[in-house]
């Protein structure tokens, strides 16, 4: 799904030897619910969401609104640039101009469902190559998108 090197690809460790990354205690809960499934709305209880869905053009839709995978990039790739600048900052290094894009891809598993798979791109432009690298690695320990996922999808994350 991407073009470049990959810093990090998806873990193939069994389950049981990877770290526990369940929360200790629950923070913030976000709520929301569809009405329609892809070809309905979704709201939030907070009033902030309030959006048509649509199946994409690709999937045999009309594309007239946003779908799940385009909500779910959204999220993993701001949650994912919060997680760098906090390990950025922790280590004294200036992330200005820095982003990171997301891309998420569906299709058929072999299960007879469904899976994803997400490609990050992340661009750190004022940091030598070798630092960018290891402060993704660190962000992609912290971001709490890059724990939910690990070892279920295939997440690949690429300098830029």
């Amino acid at each position: 799904m991407t073009d470049g090197a990959a810093v990090e690809t998806r873990s193939d460790t069994p389950a049981e030897a990877r770290p526990d990354t369940r929360p200790a205690k629950i923070m913030y809960v976000a709520e929301a619910t569809a009405h329609g499934g892809r070809d309905g709305y979704i709201t939030s209880q907070d009033g902030h969401i309030d959006l048509k869905v649509a199946m994409p053009p690709e999937l045999g839709g009309d594309g007239a609104g946003t779908n799940p995978e385009q909500l779910f990039a959204a999220g993993y790739s701001s949650c994912f640039h919060n997680a760098l600048v906090l390990v950025g900052r922790r280590e004294g290094y200036d992330l200005t101009g820095s982003t990171v894009a997301a891309k998420v891809g569906i299709g058929p598993n072999k299960q007879r469902g469904y899976g994803l798979a997400v490609a990050l791109s992340v661009s750190l432009p004022v940091l030598d190559q070798d630092i960018a690298a290891k402060l993704v690695d660190a962000a992609h320990q912290v971001c709490p998108y890059s724990n939910a996922t690990r070892g279920n999808i295939d997440v690949s994350i690429v300098l830029g």
